[in-house]
């Protein structure tokens, strides 16, 4: 899918081309390519002149060639978006080039995204654009406000996290943890311990990329402080993503101590009951011995008294065990 973006009365107006012919109608200030086609690149090549780099969206390129200057001008940024949505949040790459030649192209100026799947970040700045204008001037603007919408759906995230959490510790602090609600608080911790990695991740890398820009000297004075509030939002993420850690420790060593007192319980089940039931045992066994004179052959109430000695000698230790608290 090919959109072009371009400023109506300083809101951002949306087209989706479906030709090339269509290109030569708009004056862009962004051109998004959401898993394009081989012809949607073949009309950018055409009309803009811009070439897509074939490992632009690769996942294995190397960390250091992430953020470069080609000799052209060009600024080409690899960046990671979240997606928290789902059951199984996940980052998607996504290619910037800004052309920032100084010869008369059509490019001059315009930022190009290349991704293979719609990102929150991007809906949340196109409602944005429309809703407000003056809100973006050029294509290094969008590129900042991007990475502004994308601390701020962190942030947003990090909230989430913290709703979660909330459930969960309730669950582990109500003093009725079975082990069928450890196992489901445990899944629950786990997703936002995994969520909250990603969170991190994904700020570490819009801090790379932002900080990448102010280094280029392409920003003007404006610019350049908002790229410097950016980075302060993110590093203020940082305190909460920590904490967030520790709750998460938290709350998994009290699950998990719960369930090890719900298994030390059966196990004391046992061992009471092993302990209760050795003096019969013993008792059976000093009667199963194969004495001379049987004292059952002998007296009339050997039997009995031999199962009368054997429950009072099982008895008498589980009384013991109560009186002493250690059946509680």
């Amino acid at each position: 899918m090919l959109n072009v973006f371009s400023l109506v009365n300083g809101r951002l107006y949306q087209e989706e081309i479906a030709s090339l012919e269509e290109l030569s109608r708009f004056h862009p200030v962004w051109v998004d390519l959401d898993s394009p086609t081989e012809q949607e690149l073949q009309w950018v090549e055409a009309y803009y002149g811009l070439a897509v780099p074939a490992n632009a969206m690769d996942e294995d390129i190397e960390e250091s060639a992430r953020f470069y200057s080609e000799e052209n001008g060009d600024l080409n940024i690899r960046s990671d978006f979240l997606i928290a949505s789902g059951d199984e949040p996940r980052t998607v790459r996504v290619a910037f080039i800004l052309n920032l030649a100084n010869d008369a192209v059509r490019s001059k100026g315009i930022l190009f995204s290349i991704h293979e799947e719609d990102v929150p970040v991007f809906r949340l700045l196109r409602m944005r654009a429309r809703r407000a204008p003056g809100l973006i001037e050029d294509g290094k603007e969008v590129l900042l406000k991007l990475f502004d919408a994308d601390a701020e759906y962190s942030a947003d995230t990090l909230e989430g996290i913290y709703d979660e959490l909330e459930k969960a510790s309730g669950k582990v602090l109500s003093g009725q943890m079975t082990d069928e609600l450890a196992g489901d608080v445990l899944g629950a911790i786990a997703r936002q311990e995994d969520m909250n990695g990603r969170i991190r991740r994904n700020a570490m890398d819009t801090r790379r990329a932002v900080s990448f820009m102010m280094r280029s000297k392409m920003l003007n004075a404006e610019q350049f402080e908002e790229a410097r509030q950016i980075l302060r939002d993110i590093d203020s993420l940082d305190s909460h993503t920590t904490f967030l850690f520790d709750k998460i420790n938290f709350l998994m060593d009290a699950t998990v101590g719960f369930i090890n007192i719900n298994q030390n319980k059966i196990i004391k089940l046992f061992s009471v009951a092993a302990v209760a039931l050795l003096p019969p045992t013993l008792v059976a066994s000093a009667y199963g011995m194969n004495f001379r004179f049987m004292p059952e052959l002998q007296w009339s109430f050997g039997y009995p008294f031999a199962l009368a000695l054997m429950a009072a000698s099982a008895i008498a230790p589980m009384w013991y065990f109560r009186h002493r608290g250690w059946l509680n």
